[in-house]
């Protein structure tokens, strides 16, 4: 029997998880539900269902995951809590500074409905997390370094999109090429924030809007602009589409660390990620983070988890005598 599931919203992040869907062959669409007018929603999946997000409590029963599609800023802290009380789900929650109360949020209404959640799932948060973890657990008196970009943010964007008198927005995060270096060659430099990123705005404002006051709500925006160089940048409408279309991304996860009896051994540990769509590989791994929703819920398991507390063999399709003997 497929794993039954749910969108909740119907953006890129919402039509990356319906793609998602259609590669995993245990999984089926269970329906997409929008705050738009359902009538007005139009989906990939042949004889796809489309509801209205408020009515998605009366379908309790016939969604086995929900993953939700929303904003990491107003969206998700909302929503997640909210659909734990009716469903398994599945997050994207991806403001960090914020994980420790989204978690406890999430796990209070998990565990009382008797469902399991799983949050912040993409790659950083996410495949990124894990590879810090494996990193740190390996080189124990290392450093850690993460790089993001050159690429669209697609929680940073939506961000700038909730500002008042922004019409659209893209957001590129760009690392600095000679920090990446410094910290590829070994030699463990100290960095801040700023000396690591950059920020850089592209910006369709409202017709009259005040684009003094838009640059400084985004600049000084805790949390995500505050602590980087940030350049805004307004242009047309038509500008965007034509230059700014595309949603790509990527990065690095880099550990340089020590071994040996008097550490005279160096080591570099790096992942790195190089995506033509953001949205659409989030979404897949959103798709991977149900399977492990719905088979945790199947063995009687509750509350909120994190891709830390979730075994890999979880992940996949195959089963454990499959993984051992072809990805052993």
């Amino acid at each position: 029997m497929a794993i039954r599931i749910g969108i909740y919203g119907y953006g890129n992040l919402g039509r990356g998880v319906e793609c998602a869907i259609r590669h995993n062959t245990d999984m089926e669409l269970a329906g997409v539900f929008t705050r738009r007018d359902p009538k007005t929603v139009s989906i990939l999946t042949e004889g796809g269902k489309v509801y209205a997000a408020e009515d998605a409590a009366q379908m309790k029963d016939d969604i086995d995951v929900m993953i939700l599609c929303g904003g990491s800023a107003t969206d998700l802290p909302e929503q997640t809590p909210e659909l734990a009380k009716y469903f398994n789900v599945v997050d994207s929650f991806d403001t960090h500074a914020k994980i420790p109360e989204h978690f406890a949020a999430v796990d209070k209404a998990a565990l009382e409905s008797g469902h399991v959640g799983i949050i912040s799932v993409g790659w950083d948060p996410g495949m990124f997390s894990l590879n810090r973890l494996y990193a740190n657990a390996i080189l124990p008196g290392g450093s850690d370094y993460t790089f993001w970009g050159k690429g669209v943010s697609q929680g940073h964007s939506d961000a700038i999109r909730r500002i008042e008198g922004v019409k659209d927005a893209r957001q590129y995060t760009i690392p600095v090429d000679s920090a990446l270096e410094a910290v590829r060659s070994g030699s463990c430099p100290e960095l801040t924030t700023r000396q690591k990123h950059t920020r850089e705005c592209f910006v369709v404002a409202e017709e009259g809007a005040d684009l003094e006051a838009i640059e400084k709500a985004i600049v000084t925006m805790p949390n995500y602009f505050s602590d980087y160089d940030t350049t805004v940048h307004f242009i047309s409408e038509e500008e965007l589409k034509r230059d700014h279309s595309g949603i790509p991304h990527g990065g690095f996860v880099i550990r340089t660390g020590k071994t040996g009896w008097q550490d005279e051994n160096s080591h570099v540990i790096e992942y790195s990620l190089k995506l033509d769509s953001n949205p659409e590989f989030t979404s897949s791994v959103l798709a991977a983070y149900a399977r492990a929703a719905y088979r945790l819920s199947r063995e009687g398991q509750t509350g909120c988890k994190t891709v830390f507390d979730i075994a890999p063999a979880y992940l996949s399709q195959a089963d454990g005598a499959e993984l051992r003997k072809h990805l052993l």
